[in-house]
């Protein structure tokens, strides 16, 4: 049976001061209530020793935004999956679409960053998804596809261990989002993928989050199309309020 998942994705915001107080808000948010879903919060790195702590694990579980390539050694700067699972993290961000853009990440990389931290216990969240040109030009599944090779190198068991996330990066702090119908039909479309790939019971495990531009006011119909299973929420997840709007959306 597949999860329900609301992942939080706090991206390059907050301080560690400001980082630990929106983790105790959102902890004590959660404390009393009953959750139809899975809650993760994936935090700038330096926040992950601090916050994994702080949160009640069986309401939040803490992830981080990336991880490093190379299993360790002189690489200044980067962060390893065995680092971030050593803070207590669960899970990991791969492929956001602002790492694709900005990081020129590729299939090569990201095939190499999945497999290091499934290695270290990681649950990878793996995001794919189009541009605005692609959409116009209505290349998104193709886009997809090739997206998903990345994750499509797996075995069955390693393949049944991840998230996935589809990110129309048209609609990522644009203020545009997919309607539900269109988000519906592409993840179906990526579960099909998945199916073909897998198998059906794989394909039918398997959790695909939403992520662009999803706030409390849409995420009701969002989550109400059988193929989508949760979102990856950006600027949202930085407000108790609004993210445990959208997480009540599942009540």
């Amino acid at each position: 049976m597949r999860k329900n998942i609301v992942a939080g994705n706090w991206k390059m915001n907050k301080t560690l001061q400001e980082g630990i107080a929106l983790a105790k808000e959102l902890d004590g948010a959660l404390a009393s209530e009953k959750q139809n879903c899975d809650v993760i919060i994936c935090t700038p790195f330096i926040h992950l020793a601090s916050v994994t702590p702080l949160v009640n694990p069986v309401k939040i579980g803490v992830g981080a935004e990336n991880c490093a390539d190379k299993e360790s050694g002189a690489y200044t700067g980067e962060v390893s999956a065995a680092m971030v699972a050593s803070t207590g993290a669960k899970y990991v961000i791969l492929g956001h679409s602002e790492r694709r853009a900005y990081y020129h990440e590729t299939v090569e990389i990201l095939d190499a960053k999945v497999k290091l931290a499934l290695t270290h216990g990681l649950t990878p969240i793996f995001c794919i998804g189009e541009v605005l040109e692609e959409r116009e030009a209505n290349k998104q599944n193709e886009v997809v596809a090739t997206q998903l090779a990345s994750v499509f190198s797996l075995s069955k068991e390693d393949f049944s261990k991840i998230v996935l996330a589809y990110e129309p990066v048209w609609a990522i702090g644009t203020g545009k989002t997919a309607s539900p119908a269109q988000a519906q039909e592409i993840h179906a479309f990526i579960r099909s993928l998945v199916a073909e790939k897998y198998g059906k019971e794989v394909a039918d495990d398997c959790s695909i989050l939403y992520g662009g531009s999803c706030k409390p006011s849409n995420a009701k119909e969002l989550f109400a199309n059988p193929d989508v299973d949760g979102g990856l929420i950006g600027g949202a997840a930085l407000s108790v309020a609004d993210f445990k709007g959208i997480i009540d959306a599942f009540n």
